[in-house]
């Protein structure tokens, strides 16, 4: 068991290393936009780009899944090229085209001021643009070239930081730079997947197949819609109940959950190709169940971490004395625990996918997300009249705890897993203790202030989780060896009475 976790933990970090990159770099948006926007204008980027990523599920409309659904891996030729991108390309100039025209009235229906309506034309044709490289992306994807496809993807994030500083900081253009940046850098991208076009693309259409494309694309729209909605949605709600400053401030300290979001992505691209790989293995369900009580307790800690030091890092100088981000988005550094808690739920529900893709039942995640969007938009609706960001924020753990608990239960029936519940309760205990230490002791977090306490209420979880019996003996042992091999060079380590040393 335990050398298939720690391929597992091996894979996650193999995988992730181009998403870390991307985010990380993603990130460096954060401190530009906080310095060089006011809360209102950061709210108006953030609400617009929350219907560019809506609307890129429309624009998509699963094509590019459908295409690598009916295509091989067999040969130079993966299949019909041609047909899906032919089909992607219509319906985004038609879409894109409307848009242009219509901008000034889309404008006052998104509560974008008027004179900012050409950045709805802006967004226009960045989704067209994304739209148009997700067929060559596909095709990268299915003939194994993985180095072109992450550069592609990490050239892309590149060019925007740069672009964003160039719009927001040599060239003020404000709000229209940094749409203007997203608009070059797709058209960037664009060119780059080109000789993927210029080899694989013919002036062919296959009228017998499309019917099959769509049948198969179309039921993935609803499933992609609830599950972006789950993740966006609150920002233009959030503007029709306040206003744009409060989404502006909104925005950035949400996009502080990104650390546990990365731990999150990083394990759920190990973990799928994991379980399908380990399902007919003997003892594979117990592995299964072992790894959703280690994700737990990890990511608990992760929670913890953030919780305690996120002022720190909101008030770490960077350049010319600045702070990471400024002092002004400071009032919303209360909704990043809720929004940590959110994406540790989101890692409880990516274990859970496990017995619904193994019974072959994803139909079942349908509904999971249906329920997770309502919950969000409900949510939402309810709680920020009462208590504004934060019930904004606490609308997102709120929708991923429902569709967890609504997959477990789809799942246990199609596929049962022999979860630890009683281990799981045990960390839940451990966190809660350390939360309300936490709650008594009383006093904001001011940056840099009390890190001897802070860093002994951080330690407390791993204790309470030692103490209180939580590991088994098997795991006390392989974390003795772990600790062990953390001492420094030359300290003799004396071997316990009795023990083993043959394997040192």
């Amino acid at each position: 068991m335990f050398s298939d976790l720690k391929r597992l933990g091996r894979e996650t970090l193999v995988y992730g290393l181009s998403t870390v990159m991307g985010r990380l770099l993603n990130f460096l948006l954060l401190p530009l936009y906080t310095h060089c926007l006011l809360p209102a204008d950061y709210g108006v980027v953030a609400t617009v780009f929350t219907y560019i990523a809506m609307g890129n599920v429309l624009y998509s409309y699963g094509m590019d899944f459908a295409f690598m659904r009916f295509s091989t891996t067999e040969g130079p030729d993966t299949g019909d090229f041609s047909t899906p991108f032919w089909s992607l390309l219509t319906t985004a100039l038609v879409f894109s085209g409307l848009i242009h025209i219509f901008a000034k009235p889309l404008s006052v229906v998104a509560l974008v001021p008027v004179e900012l309506s050409d950045i709805i034309r802006y967004s226009a044709w960045i989704m067209a643009l994304d739209a148009l490289c997700l067929i060559p992306f596909a095709e990268l994807r299915l003939t194994h070239r993985p180095a072109a496809y992450a550069a592609i993807k990490v050239a892309n994030i590149v060019l925007n930081v740069a672009l964003n500083y160039v719009f927001l900081v040599a060239i003020p253009l404000g709000i229209r730079g940094v749409f203007l940046s997203s608009l070059i850098t797709s058209a960037a991208t664009f060119v780059l997947v080109s000789p993927v076009l210029a080899l694989r693309l013919k002036a062919r259409f296959d009228r017998a197949l499309f019917p099959h494309l769509l049948r198969f694309a179309l039921p993935l729209v609803p499933a992609g819609l609830a599950s972006m909605m789950v993740q966006v949605i609150n920002r233009p709600i959030l503007q029709r109940l306040a206003d744009d400053s409060a989404v502006g401030l909104f925005q950035a300290n949400y996009r502080l959950g990104i650390f546990m979001m990365m731990v999150v992505n990083m394990f759920d691209m190990a973990w799928r190709p994991f379980l399908i790989q380990r399902a007919g293995l003997p003892g594979a369900r117990e592995i299964f169940a072992r790894i959703l009580t280690y994700f737990v307790a990890v990511a608990s800690f992760i929670f913890l971490a953030i919780t305690l030091f996120i002022p720190d890092l909101a008030a770490l100088p960077v350049l010319h004395g600045k702070t990471l981000i400024h002092p002004a988005y400071w009032a919303g550094l209360g909704i990043v625990p809720i929004v940590t808690l959110g994406y540790v739920f989101n890692g409880i529900y990516v274990n859970l996918l496990a017995p619904v893709t193994l019974a072959k039942r994803t139909d079942l995640v349908a509904w999971a997300t249906a329920a997770g969007a309502a919950v969000v938009i409900v949510g939402n609706l309810l709680m920020i009249p009462l208590w504004g960001l934060q019930g904004a924020a606490l609308a997102t753990p709120a929708a991923y705890m429902t569709m967890a608990g609504l997959l477990f239960l789809l799942g246990r029936r199609v596929y049962p897993i022999p979860y630890e519940y009683k281990r799981l309760a045990h960390a839940a205990a451990c966190l809660a203790v350390t939360v309300l230490v936490f709650w008594f002791w009383g006093r904001p977090i001011v940056p840099f202030a009390h890190l001897p306490i802070r860093l002994g209420m951080l330690a407390l979880f791993p204790t309470l989780l030692l103490v209180t019996g939580f590991f088994n003996a098997e795991e006390q042992t392989k974390l003795k060896g772990f600790w062990k091999g953390l001492k420094p060079a030359g300290e003799t380590i004396l071997p316990e009475p009795g023990a083993d040393t043959r394997d040192a």
